[in-house]
């Protein structure tokens, strides 16, 4: 982008945020007819009659912290029912005061005898273990030399033979009857810490770039099994559900892989492009069907290989633009661009500038839906969504 063009963005941002200021903090809006035109841009966003660009800022549960003035507890946030439901109600009450709808989702409690009972991850395949830290459980390395990743592979593939005992609880069986008479679903597998993220996560970012160099024919015995185990457990749990293999009623993958930008094209390609290929081959092998990936990192080296393997769904760092992604992922629905600090610091002025950005490279072919590049963070307003509504009702309008 030039800079005069920066230049005109920042000050018809400005216009906008000076009459947000006038209105007491709130952007002027028709919040009734933005939802009604965003419910339809949403519904296609490929589509000539698409009036508006979409919106994907829809918030999440840990914007609570600032909105609400309240001290930040994760661990109680994630693990107590009642007090997460809590929260989202007051978030939503004032949501719907500023932005015309409750947003975040409001679950209710699940009854201990609801509960099925929790089957191990993938990384409890490969042995590792999340611990909290902070303010998220994170996963350390398991191995960190060639030998003991050889053995570690030897006995995932040991369990790969029985994967379904080793998945399951021992009250599974016990549990399963009475919870399907109930009409309770069990839990299925569609989505991953993607294969670089998980793969470093187990063997360390440095371990895993010098094994691919060094020692290729280890590295592709680590990348199959991961493949084996994520379709395995895939497999057995929609067994437990009675679906049919090819027949399954949720269709669809998702990877979150912030570490990709950690490999060059040749290892990624190499190293994660089989898994990704094996994964999607059997579970979005139809016209349609999701093959959506989330890295918030900088993606632009890998763009032709994720267009090889028919990504639809895209959400990358904010260095990227809508342009280049478009360039080199055509099919791919875009969700971004926004930097995700501009949102969460508020920067009014920028946050505008960002939008005007975003609707000049999506308005040819669309497509597009405005969301934040990467995750929306604690400290991002209601009141800047608003404006970021009300930028879209202003400048994004396509017919």
């Amino acid at each position: 982008m030039s800079v005069h063009v920066r230049e005109a963005h920042l000050k018809t941002a400005q216009k906008l945020v000076d009459e947000t200021r006038a209105n007491g903090g709130l952007a002027p809006i028709d919040l009734d007819k933005f939802w009604a035109d965003d419910a339809v841009a949403r519904s296609d966003t490929w589509s000539e009659t698409c009036p508006q660009m979409p919106l994907g800022i829809l918030m999440s549960h840990e914007c609570v912290w600032a909105e609400l003035g309240i001290e930040e507890d994760w661990y109680k946030l994630l693990h107590d029912q009642a007090f997460n439901l809590e929260l989202c109600k007051r978030y939503n009450d004032k949501a719907e005061q500023i932005v015309g709808r409750r947003i975040v989702r409001e679950v209710q409690p699940t009854p201990p005898e609801h509960r099925w009972p929790e089957p191990k991850q993938l990384f409890h395949i490969f042995e590792g273990q999340e611990v909290w830290e902070g303010w998220s459980y994170w996963l350390p390395e398991v191995v960190n030399t060639p030998k003991d990743l050889e053995a570690l592979l030897d006995r995932v593939e040991k369990r790969l033979e029985d994967l379904r005992s080793f998945l399951l609880p021992h009250e599974w069986d016990e549990q399963k009857d009475r919870l399907q008479k109930l009409g309770i679903p069990s839990p299925t597998y569609r989505g991953q810490r993607g294969p670089v993220t998980f793969a470093m996560s187990i063997y360390g970012v440095e371990n895993l770039i010098y094994l691919i160099m060094d020692e290729p024919d280890l590295a592709k015995r680590f990348s199959d099994l991961i493949a084996r185990a994520i379709l395995g457990r895939a497999r057995v749990l929609d067994e437990e559900r009675g679906w049919e293999p090819g027949k399954e009623a949720q269709r669809g993958w998702y990877w979150c892989d912030d570490n990709s930008c950690m490999l060059n094209p040749e290892m990624y390609d190499f190293f994660a492009k089989p898994i990704h290929r094996a994964v999607f081959d059997t579970y979005s092998s139809n016209p349609g069907e999701l093959r959506g990936q989330h890295s918030d990192s900088d993606m632009a080296q890998h763009l032709p290989t994720l267009n090889d393997l028919g990504l639809n769904s895209a959400n990358f760092g904010p260095n990227l633009t809508i342009a280049q992604i478009r360039e080199k992922i055509p099919g791919a629905e875009i969700h971004g661009q926004m930097a995700p600090f501009t949102f969460c610091r508020n920067e009014e002025v920028n946050i505008v500038a960002e939008c005007l950005r975003d609707f000049e490279m999506a308005r040819e072919k669309r497509g597009v839906v405005l969301a934040t590049a990467g995750s929306i963070n604690n400290g991002s307003r209601l009141s800047s969504l608003r404006l970021i509504m009300a930028a879209i009702q202003r400048y994004g309008q396509y017919c």
